[in-house]
Order: C-alpha cells, then structure tokens, then sequence
C-alpha cells in the first residue's frame, strides 16, 4: 500500500532533481556546452523556436560550439538572438556557421560560479524537502481520517524518509561533479 502513495512523492523528487540538472547544464562552465543554449529563442517565422530546432549545434573543440542553421537565411537572426541572450558570449559569423568561442573563466568567476551551483543545489534540497513535507502531512491526515494505520503512517513515512536521503545525496552529486567541472577549466 505505501509503496504506491510514495511513488507520486518519488515522482515529484525526481522532477526536482532534473530541473536542477537542465539549471546546472546551462551553467557556463568555460566548456562548450550546447545546453546554454537551450534557453534562447529565433524568430522563425513569427514564432519563438529553439536554436536547436532550426539549426545543428555541435561542439567543435572544448571551448567552441558550432551552429550550422539548415535555412542560411537563419544566420544573423540566430546571431541577434544569442547577442541579446544573457550567455555573454559574441557570436562569430563567417556567412556559413556561427561559432560560440567560450573563454575560461578567471579564478572569481569560477569562484562565484562554484557559488551559484551551490545555491541552485541548495534550492533542490529545499524543494525535496517540501515534498517530504507534504508526503509526512498526507500520511498524517490519512491515518488521522482512518485511511491507513498507525503502522501504514510509520512504514510511509520511512520510506519517504529514505527517498528524501537518497535525493538529497544526488542533489550533492549533482552539485559537486558541476564544482569540479567549474573549478578544474
């Protein structure tokens, strides 16, 4: 019985945990990263698309992403767009491909970026520990109206208690491999 009350929590955990992971993937860690993209917009024909949508983005060398668009026409309307994005980078436009070239960070912009991974982890947890919250509200509510027992309530929240452990161990995870990645370019 409780195996399936907390596969909702799970469920929700889970998606606390990939939003982080698309958060930290668009953090500029000084590689090139096609996912600092994702966020950025072309007009294409009237409607907002995603850059990957309308072009082919590839990473040509550590520190340079390539984007092919597949309708040429696309080139400097791709290029407004990245330039009027917060990536902070100058697209470079040779009539055939936009190149991304990401410098490295210096020694503070690795630090305050070391911080804010922090601070995004930190928001993860936070979220985490609301749907623990709310999955330790319901079994009260439920065993309070009769729907489960004593012992239903206790074995629920235990496992809630350890998916919590477990996602909160990812969260740390996630946030330290980003940490490494940051402060080792």
């Amino acid at each position: 019985m409780s195996s399936s009350n907390t596969k909702v929590y799970e469920d929700k955990m889970k998606g606390a945990i990939d939003h982080l992971g698309r958060e930290l993937a668009a953090v500029r860690a000084g590689r090139a990263n096609p996912a600092i993209l994702d966020k950025v917009t072309v007009d294409y024909y009237g409607s907002p698309t995603p850059i990957q949508q309308v072009a082919s983005v590839a990473v040509s060398e550590a520190r340079t992403l390539t984007i092919t668009p597949w309708d040429r026409s696309l080139l400097r309307p791709i290029s407004k767009a990245i330039q009027a994005s917060d990536i902070g980078i100058n697209p470079i436009d040779d009539g055939q491909t936009i190149r991304l070239n990401f410098p490295a960070p210096n020694e503070e912009r690795r630090k305050q970026l070391a911080k804010d991974v922090s601070k995004l982890g930190e928001e993860a947890k936070v979220a985490v520990r609301n749907i623990r919250r709310d999955a330790m509200d319901k079994a009260k509510a439920m065993k309070k109206s009769g729907e489960m027992t004593e012992d239903d309530q206790k074995t629920m929240e235990e496992a809630v208690q350890k998916l919590t452990d477990k996602y909160i161990k990812n969260v740390d995870k996630a946030v330290e491999e980003k940490q490494k990645e940051i402060m080792s370019v």
